[in-house]
């Protein structure tokens, strides 16, 4: 055989395994683009539950993290492939990087630190639109539409949740104005204004965060720790801060806290024993009330 047609078997033989290679990548999720904008074109990355059933299913819509400079949709992939063999949906959205390029910590400017959380906030409602416009295509209860993330994703839908959406949406008003999320699930994401969370808007949240977190505060303190006179500064109440306001009101709460843990426990729950999460959602939809303090890897 000539070396010319060796080069050719080759060729044929490489391509032959590159296709099928693509035949079995994953085809758990589709790619839609919730979206488009003349300055920005969105996707989010949907898991349906496996087991099909005539029965409404619940929806998590999850944020990954990243300083808002940072991460991928492809984050939200293990916990979309672990819920929707429990019969929940997980929608993992793109959102705006508006951080790139510029300083998200004591040397930056506030502003547009404030900026940075309204965009991903304005675009996960309008995912949440997106999404409630095929609610019966997909079958999804837009009663039990929760939101996730970490680090900055927790940061955006912890202010998704509470913010006044007429005031700070930063695009046309996508969502209907009675619309509520049924709980927000955040790691190591904190929130502006405690003030937020009050009787009116209280819904049920699970938050975990290490104690020691030297970027998000676990208490209430300003952002990375900046002293006053900082461009960026910038104040924060954090996880237990916020639990501790809805236990307050008579809320729903969970926490779970890392004892002298940092910021990598963000993502814990998200990319390990997910059961967890999945646990918060059965029993705020089972109508259980719960208010409980816990310590990570202890229970």
């Amino acid at each position: 055989m000539s070396l010319l047609s060796r080069l050719f078997l080759g060729v044929t033989s490489l391509w032959a395994v590159n296709a099928q290679a693509q035949e079995v990548e994953p085809t758990d999720y589709q790619t839609y683009t919730y979206f488009d904008s003349s300055r920005v074109k969105l996707a989010l990355d949907l898991f349906l539950p496996e087991l099909e059933t005539d029965t409404l299913t619940p929806l998590v819509i999850f944020l990954h993290g990243g300083g808002f400079a940072g991460g991928e949709r492809s984050h939200g992939h293990d916990l979309g492939r672990y819920l929707r063999t429990r019969g929940v949906a997980t929608a993992s959205i793109s959102y705006t990087l508006y951080m790139q390029g510029k300083d998200f910590s004591c040397g930056g400017v506030t502003s547009e630190k404030v900026k940075a959380i309204q965009l991903a906030a304005s675009e996960l409602w309008q995912a949440t639109a997106f999404i409630l416009n095929r609610t019966e295509e997909w079958s999804i209860d837009s009663a039990q539409i929760f939101i996730a993330g970490s680090s900055a994703g927790g940061e955006a839908v912890l202010h998704a949740a509470f913010w006044d959406r007429s005031i700070m949406q930063y695009y046309h008003q996508a969502l209907p104005p009675d619309f509520r999320y049924a709980g927000v699930i955040s790691g190591a994401g904190a929130i502006m204004d405690i003030n937020l969370i009050d009787t009116e808007s209280q819904i049920p949240v699970f938050a975990f965060h290490g104690d020691e977190d030297p970027l998000v505060p676990y208490r209430t303190a300003a952002h990375h720790y900046c002293p006053p006179n900082s461009t960026g500064w910038l104040m924060f109440f954090g996880s237990e801060t916020i639990c501790r306001q809805l236990q307050a009101l008579d809320g729903i709460a969970q926490l779970v806290t890392f004892r002298g843990g940092g910021h990598e426990y963000a993502g814990y729950f998200f990319n390990r024993e997910q059961h967890r999460i999945y646990s918060f959602i059965e029993r705020v939809l089972s109508g259980e009330r719960f208010v409980e303090f816990r310590v990570g890897k202890n229970y």
